[in-house]
């Protein structure tokens, strides 16, 4: 059986964990206040103040006369990627919590960069055994749900770059084959969707479908995860019809706002 490819340390630092997840909202989205800071970390707004005091004397924050927290030089790629990702956030999280209450799963919305993917927003279900939230987290994109299906969007020769040979000349291990991957992703591209029983970690199933722009190229993955103890084939259907009907609600409140 495969190793989940994150596994929590054994002993975690709460306090580390948050100041990491401040700084990736701040590189993802390009600015938050300590009050929504606070409300995304779950901590105390004085908390909140001394996770982002310490982000700026490191330089990976800096803090504006508006009094809200950007990213500071150490993290300066968010000047070149926070519009898409911060608008797709606001976007989709009224549908993901929808989701949530429709399902009682955990809702996620993940987007590509090369051979990965990150989880940009995460909703928690409500339910004691759960999925947690995935949110900032970087996977290989062959080994998620939401991955296979933006892999699955790309021309011949994207994918082939993507994977070439000589970008895994130190990690080949890493490198899916490539066979095995294209006849995957077309299987998906015939399904539209795409199911993942353990691929990403041990005992967790996702079901997933792409979000899309007004052209028809995939954006971004939607999908739902859950315990493996609690998926039932015979639902799949209703999960995806759930999923897709949120994709669709998502791009049509994308293509209303305009590039």
């Amino acid at each position: 059986m495969d190793k989940p490819l994150k596994t929590p340390p054994p002993y975690p630092i709460a306090s580390v964990d948050h100041a990491l997840r401040a700084a990736t909202i701040l590189q993802m989205e390009g600015g938050a206040s300590v009050s929504q800071i606070a409300e995304r970390l779950g901590v105390a707004r004085s908390t909140a103040h001394r996770i982002l005091a310490m982000l700026v004397y490191r330089d990976f924050a800096v803090q504006g006369e508006d009094r809200v927290y950007r990213a500071g030089p150490v993290l300066e790629l968010a000047s070149h990627s926070q519009s898409l990702v911060s608008r797709l956030r606001a976007a989709a999280l009224p549908h993901l919590h929808r989701v949530v209450d429709l399902l009682d799963e955990t809702a996620n919305l993940i987007v590509r960069t090369g051979d990965t993917v990150r989880f940009i927003a995460s909703v928690e279900c409500r339910q004691a055994l759960r999925v947690g939230s995935r949110e900032g987290m970087v996977f290989p994109a062959h080994r998620t749900t939401a991955g296979l299906l933006l892999l699955a969007d790309l021309p011949d020769e994207e994918l082939d770059e993507v994977y070439a040979a000589e970008r895994y000349r130190e990690r080949p291990a890493e490198r899916p084959d490539p066979d095995q991957l294209r006849a995957e992703l077309r299987r998906l591209r015939r399904n539209g969707f795409a199911v993942n029983k353990g691929r990403s970690e041990r005992g967790l199933v996702a079901v997933g479908i792409p979000v899309r722009d007004r052209d028809g190229a995939a954006l971004a993955g939607l999908s739902v995860s859950l315990p493996s103890v609690r998926y039932d084939p015979h639902r799949l259907r209703s999960l995806v019809a759930t999923l897709n009907a949120a994709a669709h609600a998502l791009e049509q409140d994308l293509a209303e706002e305009g590039p």
